[in-house]
């Protein structure tokens, strides 16, 4: 990793020894900076994804702009349905509409495991430029949303709180679901692949809606693909699970090899812990409308956290994506406040 002026979040994830706790924030890349609402006005959304020149723009906006440690693909987890034969419309300030969705196995049929290389290309050239861009000041992460998380959005067709559509699929056909499970699942290792290739230095896999499974589901539905990819990239790259609302499985996550496992702010960093064991690093788990608070606040919080996780193995970051109303100066708060702490 000798080319990267910071490589704290590479450290940290291998275990070594770091001066300081590294520091990045999900969803930095967007709508609570005001030079990302710029772009926003003049682009669509998946013409900002598809646009290499304009994906490196905004990846490396929270580098300049509030000094985070890593850099995060600015890209969404729908370009996976996408590039699988789905229509996915993202309508601004409304979510996710798949106007077609899985619901039999006709729909099934609609459904292919693509060359990675043709249909998502542009974000592998998106790749490569944002690391010419970063000239090594900091490493890139890459990532990809879980098969049971792309599911849903898949089965549901639009977002939703709860994912009722998406489970009754799961529960009543269970053999098209493992089916769409698995070619997910194929689809996600070759794009991680591609991603690696083109150069990201970590990858992160998104399970949004994990906590909606119990423990046995979870590990039926989502965790036994997730390990699927894990396997397939850990020795190439330091991979991170995110699980919104699963920390009932960190253990059972933290076997599968990854280096780090991202928490909400629902668990105590001493509880993850201890799930977790200790050879695994571990991120979060700030809530992100904490951010909203004073800046005092906001820094006595952010030190209180980092107390409770302790030195070493610890990656500080937010539980859930930033807000779009935070405010630029409170993020950089944050920021610098893990930045300055012991």
């Amino acid at each position: 990793m000798s080319d990267l002026k910071n490589d704290l979040l590479i450290r940290v994830l291998k275990g070594l020894e770091t001066e300081r706790t590294p520091v990045w924030m999900m969803r930095q890349a967007g709508r609570y900076l005001p030079e990302y609402m710029v772009l926003r006005e003049k682009y669509g959304f998946f013409e900002r994804c598809q646009t290499p020149a304009l994906a490196a723009e905004i990846t490396l906006q929270p580098v300049d702009i509030i000094g985070v440690d890593a850099a995060i693909l600015f890209s969404d987890i729908l370009v996976v349905p996408q590039a699988m034969g789905l229509e996915v419309q993202l309508i601004e300030s409304k979510g996710p509409i798949l106007p077609a969705p899985v619901k039999t196995e006709a729909d099934l049929n609609r459904v292919r495991v693509p060359n990675v290389d043709e249909t998502l290309g542009y974000v592998f050239d998106a790749i490569k430029l944002i690391k010419q861009q970063l000239n090594g000041r900091v490493p890139l992460i890459g990532f990809a949303g879980a098969p049971w998380t792309l599911l849903c959005y898949m089965v549901q067709g639009k977002g939703s709180k709860t994912f009722d559509e998406a489970k009754i699929f799961c529960y009543t056909q269970p053999v098209l679901a493992h089916k769409l499970l698995q070619m997910i699942t194929d689809t996600t290792i070759a794009y991680l692949k591609g991603q690696v290739k083109a150069g990201a230095d970590v990858v992160q896999i998104f399970d949004s809606w994990g906590g909606l499974l119990s423990p046995d589901d979870f590990e039926n539905i989502s965790l036994k693909y997730i390990r699927q990819i894990v396997h397939a990239l850990k020795d190439e790259v330091p991979v991170i699970i995110f699980a919104k609302g699963a920390w009932h499985s960190l253990q059972s996550m933290a076997a599968t090899g990854a280096h780090g496992l991202g928490i909400d702010w629902c668990i105590t960093p001493q509880l993850a812990r201890q799930f977790a064991r200790k050879d695994i690093t571990l991120q979060g788990n700030f809530d992100p409308a904490k951010l909203l608070s004073p800046i005092p606040v906001i820094k006595k919080e952010v030190r209180d956290m980092l107390k409770a996780f302790g030195r070493g193995r610890h990656i500080a970051n937010l539980g859930h994506g930033i807000l779009p109303n935070v405010p630029v100066d409170h993020a950089r708060a944050f920021v610098e406040t893990v930045k300055e702490f012991g």
